[in-house]
């Protein structure tokens, strides 16, 4: 089991979505976040000076999956967020150690979904 979560642009979020969908990726928590990567934020000038280091709108997407479908979510998560310019976001993948759904106290790999 893995945990994936991946930082994404706001606008490119009904893309990821459809390409999550169309992998069998159905469940996902979706939060909104501010963060900022190298480029720091945003540049800004006010009154002739430099202002940098304002923290960029994102969304996290949270998506625990079996061992199956890691790749293919990774590969619906590149395909629905990528626009080739900087900011495009990042993938990070965790190993789940257990998953426990409440309603049936069901865990592990059947937990999920």
């Amino acid at each position: 089991m893995k945990l994936i979560i991946a930082i994404i642009q706001p606008h490119r979020l009904e893309e990821v979505k459809d390409e999550l969908y169309h992998a069998g990726i159905n469940l996902i928590t979706v939060s909104e976040v501010l963060g900022h990567g190298r480029q720091k934020g945003v540049t800004e000038y006010y009154r002739g000076t430099k202002e940098s280091g304002n923290l960029l709108r994102k969304i996290r997407l949270e998506i625990a999956v079996n061992e199956e479908f890691v790749e293919p979510t990774i590969k619906a998560l590149i395909k629905g967020a990528k626009t080739g310019e900087v900011g495009d976001g990042k993938i990070f993948v965790y190993d789940l150690n257990e998953c426990i759904r409440i309603r049936t106290e069901e865990r592990g790999p059947n937990a999920i979904g």
